[in-house]
């Protein structure tokens, strides 16, 4: 979101490449300078919003150990019930509701949540009963969200920076924002280390003494240096959620053996299924009775998954027509333990296990590139790593946005955005350069759909701005 140009005069650019208008640097410098200058511009206010709700949602996981703490928390007793007798409570604070899914508490002073599909609970939501696992007394309810379970204030903040409230055309915003994101961070990472200067060590901190536009410039520069990596990483994973860039991503992931795979929870005989991880909560589950036999109860489907080594944070989702018990370990601070195990609920016997370590490297990966996204892979550290580089993000777009402001004409004091570099620009790039250049922007157009589209329109934008200067020169 640099200018890296001064108003008056020929501008940096201009004097580096009449000095050797053949380099490969300095013959691309003046595009990313120009692509910079518009991504900056007009994506700012899309990367500003998903800043600012990335940052509060960075810090909702605290916040709503604050907002809903009695709930979530309850007084150390000195025995903790069986958890068929927690889910009898919740059933019975509960009538209507199916049980779906319980999650135990992971610390002494953590109340059971037991999911549930419910009456007025919006689809895609499940109603989350709060169990006091030493009293059973219902602690109270809430709609929860998602696999990390977000209550209703990380939900709305999800919602916020997701799409903006506006379901599939808000999603649109996000996916956009993301597009660019890794193209403006890079491309600042090549226009400040590509600068001239005495010592390289220059490039990670601010300039001392520095005033004015200078001083912006480098506060802008040193801090995006220190931010790149992480801003890439974000951009990155946050596609991986998009609607079109997103179903690229998958078909690739697929096409390489990527897919994360998921333990098999049907009965033999049964007609079932169960999506195990890519289910997340399995909403739609019940705690009908299996399609065969007796059923054993949870608390011992829970101790076989445990002799089969499932230990910790858990997820349990009870068995539906055709399904067996699904235990599945929920840890995901580093090093992460996401293990799962099926249970036949007519005997206890273990029907399918997977471990994370059996997953391939590339769904591995995926699965590390979210939970660090979301803010669970370290928990609290991970958290404020989040809100800081949100923090950094903001300061990058509203710095740039004073640098524009500082290049405006100060005759006239009109709004303009000044001249990033002289137009023209790509004529002056080698044709050996500028084909592969091209071919592979074309490539990532495609990948990355919404990109590729705001691409042609800057370049629409640019053309007709030239198109209006001209006039205006000839009048």
């Amino acid at each position: 979101m640099a200018i890296d140009a001064p108003p008056e005069g020929r501008t940096e650019t201009e004097r580096e490449t009449a000095s050797d208008p053949g380099s490969g640097w300095r013959a691309l410098r003046p595009l990313a300078l120009r692509l910079h200058f518009y991504a900056g511009l007009l994506i700012g206010p899309l990367l500003l919003i998903s800043a600012v709700s990335g940052l509060l949602y960075a810090l909702s996981y605290q916040a709503e150990k604050i907002v809903y703490r009695h709930e979530l928390t309850v007084p150390v007793g000195e025995r903790v019930l069986p958890l068929s007798d927690q889910l009898t409570a919740a059933r019975d604070a509960r009538p209507d509701g199916t049980v779906t899914a319980v999650w135990p508490g992971a610390e002494d002073d953590d109340s059971t949540r037991v999911l549930m599909n419910a009456p007025g609970v919006p689809e895609g939501k499940s109603l989350a009963v709060f169990v006091d696992p030493y009293t059973a007394e219902v602690r109270g309810e809430l709609v929860s969200y998602g696999s990390s379970g977000a209550l209703p204030l990380r939900t709305w903040l999800d919602s916020l920076h997701r799409d903006l409230f506006l379901g599939d055309l808000g999603r649109h915003y996000s996916e956009l924002g993301a597009s660019w994101l890794w193209v403006v961070a890079l491309g600042g990472l090549l226009l400040w280390t590509g600068r001239r200067r005495a010592r390289k060590r220059e490039m990670l901190r601010p300039e001392p003494g520095a005033k004015g536009r200078r001083r912006v410039l480098s506060l802008h520069g040193s801090v995006g240096i220190w931010a790149v990596t992480a801003l890439v990483l974000l951009s990155a994973t946050g596609l991986t959620w998009s609607r079109y860039a997103g179903e690229n991503i998958g078909a690739v992931q697929d096409q390489l053996g990527g897919a994360t795979p998921s333990v098999s929870a049907t009965l033999e005989g049964g007609s079932g299924e169960h999506t195990g991880h890519e289910g997340h909560e399995g909403h739609g589950g019940g705690d009908a009775p299996p399609r065969r036999g007796a059923d054993i109860g949870i608390d011992r489907a829970v101790g076989a998954a445990r002799e089969a080594g499932i230990g910790g944070r858990m997820a349990i989702t009870l068995p539906s027509d055709g399904t067996g018990y699904v235990v599945k370990e929920t840890d995901a601070t580093f090093p992460v333990h996401l293990d799962s195990v099926a249970v036949d609920p007519s005997d206890g016997r273990v029907i399918d296990e997977l471990r994370f370590g059996d997953h391939p490297l590339l769904a591995q990966l995926t699965r590390l590139g979210i939970d660090a996204h979301m803010g669970v892979l370290l928990g609290l550290p991970n958290q404020l790593a989040l809100a800081a580089v949100a923090l950094s993000l903001i300061l990058l777009i509203l710095w740039g946005y004073r640098m524009w402001w500082q290049r405006r004409p100060t005759r006239t004091r009109r709004l303009s955005g000044g001249r990033p570099v002289p137009r023209g620009a790509w004529r002056r790039v080698p044709l050996t350069l500028l084909l592969p250049l091209v071919a592979v922007m074309a490539l990532i157009g495609w990948f990355v759909p919404l990109l590729g589209i705001s691409l042609v329109g800057f370049l629409l934008i640019d053309a007709v701005a030239g198109a209006v200067t001209r006039v205006r020169a000839t009048r």
